[in-house]
């Protein structure tokens, strides 16, 4: 089974929709997809993946299910600077790489940081909800494996988002999402592709092997959005910090 996972357009956050560009880019993802068998399509209620989604969804002449845990990780922690709540993907690399717990798969979810806000209930969901989904589609989780209970050939595509994206792929893989969310970093309608390989009968593992890939934007000369991305120098003051 392949999974195609894929971010939204350039965003308008304010209205929870897409920029004129990212409307271009949309309908740029939506003949690479629309060239592929795709045979089963969600989505997150959100406005600005729902608005990615149609134009491939329109070619297909299909509808995507909606899934409310596809929305962009709706988890908040406690931020130590100022005691206000903020989101738990946006850390300093000078304070989350002394903390080696952020690096391990288990003990990130366990650390103060983690456990002030609701990380742990809301990404526990987000990995029950989706092994649910996975079994539907013929794996079951078993330890850090999937049985294969009914192998298939069959596509699955997910419109969401670069938050989510990441919790997906920790759960799936086994890696910790800081690490993801760090040092990872999923641009507007960018498509990530696993796909199960099943060496030993019955028993199958989901493998990346594409991250992040553009290539129906630079196909089309279109620039490549700057959203999720921060400077690339210090010195770059019109470029996010």
């Amino acid at each position: 089974m392949k999974l195609l996972i894929i971010r939204h357009g350039d965003p308008d956050y304010v209205n929870d929709s897409l920029t004129e560009k990212g409307f271009r880019e949309a309908e740029l993802l939506s003949e690479r997809i629309g060239k592929l068998p795709v045979d089963y399509f969600y989505c997150s209620p959100l406005g600005r993946a729902r608005a990615t989604a149609a134009p491939t969804l329109k070619k297909f002449g299909r509808d995507a299910e909606i899934l409310d845990w596809l929305q962009e990780f709706p988890a908040h922690i406690i931020n130590p600077a100022d005691g206000g709540e903020s989101i738990p993907w946006d850390l300093m690399p000078s304070y989350w790489t002394k903390n080696t717990d952020f690096y391990d798969k288990d003990n990130w979810l366990k650390t103060e940081l983690m456990q002030s806000g609701n990380v742990e209930p809301l990404y526990e969901n987000v990995c029950r909800e989706l092994d649910s989904l996975l079994e539907k589609h013929g794996y079951k989780r078993d330890g850090n494996i999937y049985k294969a209970l009914k192998p298939n050939n069959d596509t699955v595509a997910f419109f969401c988002h670069f938050g989510i994206e990441c919790v997906l792929l920790s759960h799936i893989l086994g890696i910790s999402p800081i690490v993801l969310w760090q040092g990872f970093v999923a641009l507007p309608t960018s498509v990530t592709t696993l796909i199960t390989e099943e060496r030993e009968e019955g028993a199958a593992y989901f493998r990346c092997n594409g991250f992040g890939d553009l290539s129906h934007l630079y196909a089309a000369n279109e620039p490549i959005s700057f959203s999720a991305r921060f400077c690339e120098q210090y010195s770059n003051k019109e470029e996010r910090h």
